[in-house]
């Protein structure tokens, strides 16, 4: 069996629920990790009895020392382009947590890095590999609801209370607030489900009192004909997920989980969902093994980019990021 060599580049929060995944996969070895904090590393390769792997205190000197076949990058979203295109200017496939960069011009760049290397780039949208996402995009193609005329999605959670004092509310890491972080999941789904194109963007958004946005209510134009409500709520007293999409011929409702199919007249159809088959980082290594195309590619990813470009731009909200220059 091929082993592939994964490097991980930051070890908080997320970099946990990827390396619980990459341990179940018996073709992968975790074989470095890098961190400029020393305690995190150190709590991070005791949690998960990765005391085999070469510890780093920066991702360069790992890129320089370490024999590595790809990397995963779970560090703060303005450092997601540079990392990355440094491992594909190394020649390794990387997958990056989301969101792909804070910029469009960053995330072209990174495509087209990717193209020279000749290696994958995937984007750490999860909602890809979930039965409940993957049966909303599916009913929406066959036409089961017909031609959409209107979409709502809409989160709310507890974060601006749960990321103070971190870096995921200091614009100069972090990009923006809730609709870069957690909302850009919504955005995702938004636009993966449906297949539709953003055209037009009217944005009123609150700080909360923190340096970046917490709460956004968008209203959306599509080049298709629908309209779309998003709103994003970080000041919220739990967490709670919802969408509605509606067509010509019925319409979709998801309730944290659960989805409910309806048509006029008709009882209402909860459909049976099988058991995930796969995951952001199960699908990373199948994808470079050959066994399926990648699930979320960098054109698709650029795609979300540019939509939080046109919401942040309808608000006259500028986050504290330049684009990446080569």
């Amino acid at each position: 069996m091929e082993i592939l060599r994964v490097g991980m580049i930051g070890t908080g929060g997320i970099a946990g629920w990827h390396a619980r995944q990459l341990l179940e996969l018996p073709e992968v070895e975790i074989a470095a990790l890098a961190d400029v904090n020393p305690d995190s590393l150190e709590r991070f390769t005791e949690k998960y009895g990765l005391h085999r792997a070469a510890a780093y205190p920066d991702y360069q000197t790992m890129l320089d020392d370490a024999v590595l076949d790809a990397v995963i990058i779970c560090s703060p979203h303005t450092e997601h382009y540079r990392q990355a295109r440094d491992v594909l200017d190394r020649g390794l496939h990387v997958l990056i947590e989301k969101p792909m960069t804070c910029t469009s011009a960053e995330a072209e760049n990174l495509i087209q890095a990717a193209e020279r290397s000749g290696k994958i780039l995937q984007v750490s949208y999860q909602r890809h590999c979930q039965p409940e996402f993957l049966y909303i995009r599916d009913t929406i193609r066959s036409g089961e609801i017909g031609k959409l005329t209107s979409i709502t999605a809409s989160l709310y959670q507890g974060w601006r209370e749960g990321t103070t004092n971190s870096w995921r509310q200091d614009p100069s890491l972090s990009g923006g607030g809730f609709l870069m972080d957690s909302g850009s999941h919504i955005i995702d789904v938004l636009l993966w489900t449906t297949g539709l194109t953003p055209v037009e963007v009217k944005t009123q958004l609150h700080r909360q009192g923190s340096p970046v946005e917490i709460d956004t209510f968008s209203s959306i134009r599509f080049a298709e004909g629908a309209i779309a409500g998003l709103n994003l709520v970080g000041h919220a007293p739990c967490w709670h997920e919802t969408y509605v999409f509606i067509g010509e011929k019925g319409g979709i409702f998801f309730d944290n989980g659960k989805i409910t199919l309806r048509k006029a007249g008709e009882e209402p159809v909860v459909p049976k969902l099988p058991e995930p088959a796969t995951n952001q980082d199960k699908s990373f290594i199948d994808a470079i093994l050959g066994r399926h195309e990648v699930m979320v590619p960098g054109e698709f990813a650029l795609k979300v980019v540019k939509f939080s470009e046109m919401v942040y731009q309808a608000a006259g909200y500028v986050p504290d990021v330049m684009p990446a220059s080569d």
